[in-house]
């Protein structure tokens, strides 16, 4: 099974910006139906695996940001 990591590049394409420490972990607070929106039109074209949008999330990066960690990390899986 071939995995590759398009989730940043179709999330900048619909006009996010991932800069910043976050990347696409960020917008699991600040726009998660986008996220899922991208999982969904994966999967329509195919894809039979999904990657979570929390690569650069972690417990220590979203508390600095004064993010609810484990609820962002969760969400990321679901």
């Amino acid at each position: 099974m071939v995995l590759d990591g398009g989730l940043a590049t179709e999330l900048q394409a619909r006009g996010h910006d991932l800069s910043g420490g976050l990347w696409s972990a960020r917008l699991l607070s600040e726009a998660p139906g986008e996220i899922m929106a991208v999982h969904e039109a994966f999967f329509r074209a195919g894809a039979r695996i999904a990657t979570t949008a929390s690569y650069q999330g972690s417990l220590a990066a979203f508390a600095e940001r004064g993010l609810d960690g484990p609820m962002l990390l969760r969400r990321s899986v679901e």
